[in-house]
């Protein structure tokens, strides 16, 4: 069954790893990534935007897919379904779909507007037993029609919104959605370690997971974060793979065309890929 991720984040910040949000847009992707965590015994997060939700059928047919994989695939380590870059009225329509966990991103609105919203949400989530996550600060690049110029995030802020309860953080420092230019400063740890004096054990999330270096990755999780997203990574694996199907001319040899062969080949990209994060990452046997 779907837990919230509270207790999964809580663990890797004590434990100095990370857990994988994976953002998933079908069927396929989510096979793959849930085989790979319980192959990895790693917990896992399963990011759906909203744009991918309504893609899928609506969040009450997201949430009937990934129930129904966890039973007939025996999955057995900690799986959380997380709502990610939800608006206020989207984080409702998730609560009441059967989500386990929200992320509010009021991180468009001013300071106040966020934090009256954001602790409006926690009372809901808590109630109910769901965790939450919240932004401050921008994450840059564009996903679903969200644009952030990628600033980084006040500490002061930070610890504004922290104190609301919320179960972890996403915090602006310097990250992007989509591929890093080759121009990209890369991340602020300065800021990165400011914000975790003032939040202490809250753990911290880190958008935009694609494309940084693991060097990077693993300073950023010794800096207090517990949970990174990675969506880009896994698309491009899965169009690179179906692509060079298609043009190896498989999907057109025997009896013709078959969605389920075509679609093979990305699903085991996704695989390799989920599998190499969760090991840079070092949620591997942390089930």
């Amino acid at each position: 069954m779907l837990v919230s991720a509270a207790e999964m984040l809580k663990k890797a910040k004590a434990g100095h790893y990370a857990v994988g949000q994976f953002n998933i847009n079908n069927l396929e992707w989510t096979k793959s990534i849930l085989a790979t965590a319980q192959e990895c015994n790693s917990p896992v997060i399963l990011g759906v935007s909203e744009g991918a939700g309504k893609y899928m059928g609506g969040y009450k047919a997201v949430v009937g897919m990934v129930n129904g994989l966890l039973e007939e695939m025996n999955i057995t380590v900690p799986v959380a379904l997380h709502l990610d870059h939800g608006s206020y009225d989207h984080c409702y329509k998730c609560i009441e779909a059967g989500f386990s966990s929200v992320m509010f991103d009021g991180s468009h609105y001013p300071i106040e507007e966020n934090v009256a919203k954001t602790k409006e949400l926690v009372a809901v989530c808590h109630e109910k037993g769901l965790s939450i996550e919240a932004e401050v600060g921008s994450i840059g690049g564009e996903e679903d029609g969200v644009v952030g110029m990628g600033e980084c995030a006040d500490p002061n802020e930070c610890k504004m919104v922290a104190d609301l309860g919320v179960d972890f953080l996403a915090a602006g420092i310097g990250n992007i959605h989509g591929k890093y230019p080759a121009n990209w400063k890369g991340l602020s740890f300065e800021t990165l370690d400011a914000i975790q004096q003032l939040t202490g054990d809250m753990p911290l999330v880190l958008h935009g997971g694609t494309g940084i270096p693991t060097e990077m990755i693993q300073k950023a999780i010794s800096l207090g974060v517990a949970k990174i997203n990675v969506n880009t990574e896994c698309q491009l694996a899965f169009a690179k793979a179906t692509r060079e199907y298609i043009e190896a001319g498989k999907d057109l040899e025997g009896k013709g065309f078959d969605p389920r062969k075509l679609l093979a080949p990305g699903a085991a990209a996704i695989k390799a890929t989920v599998k190499e994060k969760m090991e840079i990452f070092g949620s591997v046997n942390k089930a």
